[in-house]
């Protein structure tokens, strides 16, 4: 105390201290890492918001939806709000704590001042806000509380709400707890082509069938909300606030009818149920424009609920489930014998009960003695061994290269996801019993899609035309742009397409094996096909039921193809099976599209050489 001189000195060093330390830390702040700081403080004060876009429509060819988005909320949590809104509201009650401690320990005697009552606390911390949140939204209070504590600006609490929903969530005046509009996708018919349509996920992105193919032009552009927010999580009125407007996605215009559609899945259901088959298709093709007009598939699934089903059901097999064709293959070696002139429609046959090709034993499906078909006959009666006495003239290399013209062994371009292009062997990896099988449907593997192509061509005079799903797509504004033309190629003459039809329409006569097929007044040309079904690999003992075929059979207006796997619990034959959807199917088209009965006469082609009918 007597060294005044020695304090002032100490003193002295230590204000020097306290100095550089502070200038060291300011040097830090403004010269160092100004960007850094400033960006930490925008982040605690600057809020983003994601506007997403509403999703185009898919609608059929007419123009109605089929799947469409409707006025939606989403609520989200803004934590980092809320954990500078917790810090003000521990503060504050550490405040009213101190006041009233002090307040107590200051009493003043004489009579007792009147009491306010105190407001209840209004909730700030995770916990608080998600117990308050947790019964309109209908969701456990831990899971909200769990994002709410993320160490995020941005999280989704719900979404596809109802609007009455964000409605009651807005009242409750939750800190960092905001509603957005958000479209939510709906399907008017439930289930009425979900295998085309596919469904899109929580997020709203597509997950599958036309959703996924055509997600991004679906979906838009997702805009941006900014905006400034005080400690509270409160919006700054007259700070800088920016936003961007979502765009919405493009309308997919799909060819499909929907009547048709939905008059097909009745039928195909039905019938799947009652023959206890795994599952089935049913295709309807314009014969001249390639366009599906359906492709109804059974068991099949609500697009508004896919997860309600098994991942195996939300898939379209009509062009991912490749099976064996059967005797349906048989119109590919009658179109390629007659264009390479190895027959003529009355050529005549000797054709036994079996023959033995190779190392295959061939036989007919009934037993008969040996026949004098003519190749119509052999057609129309679904031959096994007079359809491989010709395949054996044809050689492996025409047999293959026909089929691949047919558009066996590639994509048909539908644009679906999960689409295979099937099995076909190369010649040089045919085995002994291969020429025995492969003529006939076994050994080779298609999709249902496929299939139909194959007839499509044939009724179309020879010309393939690439199927196509998309009519038309439409921007925002309203502009439509047509979907390009399909791909077009000659797979066999005229003369040989016309020469093939009587075969075909010869099936679905009396003498031929799909009776069942037949449409009073209307010329109908098809055929049956019954076939071993392989699954994993090996034959498992049921079936592939099918029928393909066109109509009217002398001015061919629509293909349909009928597929029912994993039949054989009760009946398995292609006729009686898949003819009588086919039957009601293709009867609906005709009618729905006023196509006008046949008004010439069908003259049976001959099928015995010795004139029997």
């Amino acid at each position: 105390m007597g060294r005044p001189g020695t304090r002032l000195r100490g003193g002295l060093v230590v204000l020097l201290v306290l100095l550089t330390v502070l200038g060291g830390r300011l040097l830090q702040l403004q010269g160092v890492d100004p960007g850094g700081y400033a960006s930490t403080a925008e982040g605690q004060r600057v809020v983003t918001s994601e506007l997403v876009a509403t999703r185009g429509s898919i609608t059929d060819r007419s123009g109605e939806a089929l799947a469409m988005s409707i006025d939606g909320r989403a609520v989200y949590g803004e934590p980092r709000v809320i954990a500078r809104a917790a810090e003000v509201c521990a503060r504050v009650a550490a405040e009213a704590e101190a006041t009233v401690v002090q307040a107590a320990a200051t009493v003043k005697t004489g009579p007792a001042e009147p009491t306010v009552p105190a407001e209840p606390p209004k909730p700030c911390t995770p916990a608080e806000i998600a117990a308050v949140v947790a019964p309109t939204l209908g969701l456990p209070v831990a899971e909200l509380t769990e994002k709410l504590s993320r160490p995020t600006a941005f999280v989704y609490l719900a979404r596809d709400l109802d609007p009455s929903v964000g409605t009651a969530v807005r009242e409750l005046g939750l800190t960092g707890v905001g509603v957005l509009s958000e479209p939510r996708r709906e399907h008017p018919g439930g289930d009425l082509a979900a295998s085309v349509l596919g469904f899109t996920d929580r997020e709203g992105k597509g997950a599958g069938g036309i959703e996924l193919e055509f997600d991004r032009m679906l979906a838009g552009v997702d805009g941006t909300e900014r905006r400034e927010v005080d400690s509270a999580g409160r919006t700054i009125p007259t700070a800088e606030q920016t936003r961007t407007e979502a765009v919405p996605g493009s309308e997919v215009q799909l060819t499909i009818d929907r009547d048709l559609q939905w008059y097909a899945q009745q039928v195909l259901a039905q019938k799947v149920a009652e023959t206890e088959a795994d599952n089935g298709s049913v295709i309807v093709m314009d014969v001249k424009t390639g366009e599906v007009l359906a492709m109804a598939t059974a068991p099949t699934f609500d697009a508004d609920n896919p997860g309600a089903v098994p991942a195996e059901r939300r898939g379209n097999p009509a062009v991912s489930d490749i099976y064996d064709p059967g005797s349906v293959n048989k119109i590919i070696i009658a179109a390629a014998a007659l264009e390479a002139g190895i027959v003529e429609p009355d050529t005549v046959m000797s054709v036994p009960y079996q023959q033995k090709f190779g190392a295959k034993l061939v036989t007919d499906s009934h037993q008969h003695p040996v026949e004098n078909y003519t190749f119509n006959g052999v057609i129309i009666q679904s031959s096994n061994v007079g359809t491989v006495q010709v395949a054996a003239k044809l050689g492996p290399q025409r047999i293959y290269d026909a089929m691949r013209s047919f558009g066996y062994a590639e994509k048909t371009g539908l644009r679906l996801p999960g689409e295979q292009a099937g099995l076909l062997p190369a010649p040089a990896d045919w085995s002994g019993s291969s020429l025995g099988t492969i003529p006939i449907g076994q050994g080779v593997s298609v999709t249902a899609m496929q299939v139909a192509s194959v007839y499509q061509t044939v009724a179309n005079g020879g010309v393939r035309v690439a199927p196509s799903l998309i009519r038309a797509t439409v921007d925002p504004q309203g502009a439509s742009t047509p979907a390009p033309k399909p791909e077009t190629r000659r797979v066999i003459s005229e003369e040989v397409a016309a020469a093939v039809r009587p075969m075909l329409e010869g099936v679905v006569s009396a003498e031929g094996t799909a009776e069942t097929a037949a449409i009073p007044g209307y010329r109908i040309a098809g055929k049956t096909g019954t076939a071993d079904r392989a699954v994993n690999g090996t034959y498992d003992g049921s079936y592939t039921s099918s029928f393909v075929g066109f109509a009217p059979a002398d001015a061919p207006r629509f293909v349909t193809a009928v597929v029912l796997q994993g039949t054989g619990k009760k009946d398995y034959y292609g006729g009686s099976v898949a003819g009588p959807v086919f039957k009601q199917v293709m009867g609906f088209a005709l009618q729905g599209q006023g196509v006008p009965p046949t008004g010439q006469p069908f003259v049976m082609p001959r099928v015995f050489a010795d004139g029997r009918k």
